[in-house]
């Protein structure tokens, strides 16, 4: 049997994870995580954390904003003008399909291999006219390829009116709450912010299990910087990592074979800004060190037709799967400050850091003061309100009245000329404000959950399991009775408790041979099985059992914790058991 078939009987058997609604026939594209399945995902987002956030807290903070956002929000970002797919419907049964998968599809099956990642419409409708495509399911003749907005749409609240979308990215609940960010951290830069969360995205025909998913989580960080100056201090701890990278060039080339390069010698031939490879080398190493090689990572260069309306520059970090081929599991975007300055103009809040000049300099400063007995005859009690909003809104409102209008929108409030002083004043500064610009690693972690796992499938000497990080392993030990005997069965659930109470989630099993109980713990990735037996009731000892190598030790019963502790943190078993016995 394929890694993959093993891994799918591993999945149904032990209920990792299965279609979401199936008792009434199922949703494509939504999925439901078991006990398990939950606990790898979690192990693996704090995985994430650890790598990506927590070493770097006195630059990165995290933050929650909601999956629900105003249309606003993605008019703004240029969403609802560009994040859309080809989709194609058949004139005879009315199927519908996403348009390029199913032009590259059917191709193959002629034998014509051609991409179709980055074609026009035109150029979809010309394949489908040229080569005959049909509609697979019926025969039926297809009608014409229009564009379909993958955005989820709804109403805030009773009035239909209130448009919303869900978000199909963390990251525009980062740009929009920026301002506010930008003063927590005092405007100091550079500074990034990561957010974990739920995204949806209305996929045409979502196939392939967890990898094309209409739900996901991702786990993002926007990093902020001064294009005046993009270096990254942390450059130098990555700076010798290899990365597996296919640039631009190449792939413009038809070339798909990763050149193997340090973080710092993509940054010295172009391919990447430092805080991008630094992103890229840590990627890298993460991947890596959830069980897959770097001989079956690349990171793919995307061509301009290619990249997302916000990219400057991107990669994608591709794994090699026995069932799906390469999968993107995150994107490397440069985004420049398409998003910052999107939002400002449309909000008409500024989105800046400062800079602080070599030397002061005299600037021409144009301020608005509120005229408060304006503004009180229109509002009356609301002129608190109403100050504070033109005091946030200062940069638009000046931008407006300079330009002849005799009103504008601040907030929830129109204010008019008359309810506002310009004063142009002369003073010396030595900062400057600028928007600063952006690059964004994004992982998905429903795909690097799928990879993980297939990467983890073990067959050997007769018995198969899942050899996973012990860090990502679902459970961290699992207790075992050699028999149900009940004083062997007090002192497992026990010392079951006293892991459990420690933060290790753990399995007790006292049913079925010690065998078969061994080959459970195997197969759903558990490095340690611990076993009680005839020796601890009398010596307080008991035997503790390595998934990978079946190696056994003898421990003190009080030294389990610390054992599991240590193997947890990727102490190999051996070097635990001698620091265990060197105590």
């Amino acid at each position: 049997m394929s890694r993959a078939e093993v891994l799918e009987e591993i999945v149904k058997k032990r209920l990792l994870y299965w279609p979401s609604s199936e008792i009434y026939g199922g949703v494509g594209g939504f999925y439901d995580y078991g006990p398990l399945g939950v606990q790898i995902r979690r192990n693996i987002v704090e995985k994430w954390r650890r790598v990506f956030v927590l070493p770097y807290q006195e630059t990165i903070v995290e933050v929650e904003t909601p999956v629900v956002m105003p249309e606003p929000v993605f008019k703004a970002s240029g969403h609802l003008d560009h994040f859309t797919d080809y989709i194609v419907a058949c004139t005879k049964c009315g199927r519908k399909y996403r348009a390029d998968h199913l032009v590259e599809e059917e191709l193959a099956k002629k034998g014509v291999k051609i991409s179709t990642e980055g074609l026009s419409a035109a150029d979809l409708q010309r394949l489908i006219g040229e080569y005959k495509i049909v509609c697979p399911a019926c025969g039926g003749p297809l009608g014409g390829v229009e564009t379909f907005n993958l955005l989820f749409k709804t109403t805030i609240g009773p009035y239909s009116e209130s448009a919303g979308y869900l978000r199909p990215e963390t990251a525009q609940g980062i740009f929009v709450a920026f301002p506010r960010l930008a003063e927590y951290v005092g405007r100091r830069h550079p500074f990034g912010v990561a957010q974990i969360g739920r995204v949806a995205r209305n996929e045409i025909s979502p196939r392939g299990g967890l990898i094309r998913l209409r739900e996901f989580t991702q786990m993002e960080i926007e990093l902020f910087f001064d294009p005046q100056n993009p270096s990254c201090p942390y450059l130098p701890e990555v700076e010798n990592t290899e990365v597996p990278i296919v640039p631009e060039e190449y792939v413009a080339k038809g070339k798909t074979d990763p050149l193997y390069l340090t973080a710092k010698q993509i940054v010295e031939r172009g391919y990447a800004n430092e805080w991008m490879a630094f992103f890229m080398a840590l990627a890298t190493r993460f991947l890596r060190e959830l069980g897959v090689p770097v001989e079956r990572q690349k990171f793919l260069g995307k061509l301009p037709h290619e990249r997302a309306h916000y990219s400057a520059k991107s990669y994608d970090q591709m794994v090699l799967t026995e069932r799906f081929g390469w999968v993107e599991v995150s994107g490397h975007a440069y985004r420049t400050d398409y998003d910052l300055s999107g939002h400002s103009r449309y909000s008409g809040r500024e989105m800046y850091l400062e800079r602080r000049l070599p030397v002061p300099k005299e600037v021409e400063v144009a301020r608005l003061y509120p005229n408060p007995a304006a503004i009180r005859e229109r509002y009356g009690d609301k002129i608190g309100e109403v100050i504070k909003a033109i005091k946030e809104h200062e940069g638009a409102l000046l931008e407006a009245f300079k330009a002849g209008k005799e009103e504008a929108v601040a907030g929830p409030f129109v204010v008019t000329r008359d309810m506002v002083y310009i004063k142009t004043e002369r003073r010396k500064t030595d900062l400057e404000k600028f928007i600063p610009h952006v690059v964004e690693p994004s992982f998905g972690l429903d795909r690097i959950f799928y990879v993980v796992l297939e990467h983890a499938v073990t067959e050997e000497d007769g018995r198969r399991y899942l050899r996973l990080p012990p860090d990502v392993a679902p459970v961290a030990a699992c207790i075992l009775p050699i028999v149900k005997k009940s004083e062997y069965v007090e002192i497992g659930k026990r010392l079951a408790r006293r892991l459990a109470q420690e933060g290790f989630y753990v399995l007790y099993e006292d049913d079925g041979t010690i065998g078969s109980r061994y080959a459970l713990c195997d197969e759903i990735g558990t490095p340690l099985a611990v076993t009680i037996d005839e020796k601890t009731p009398a010596e307080g000892t008991v035997t503790v059992r390595d998934r990978d190598t079946r190696r056994q030790v003898r421990v003190k019963t009080e030294q389990v914790q610390a054992f599991v502790a240590l193997v947890t943190r990727g102490t190999p078993f051996q070097e635990a058991a001698e620091a265990l016995e060197a105590r």
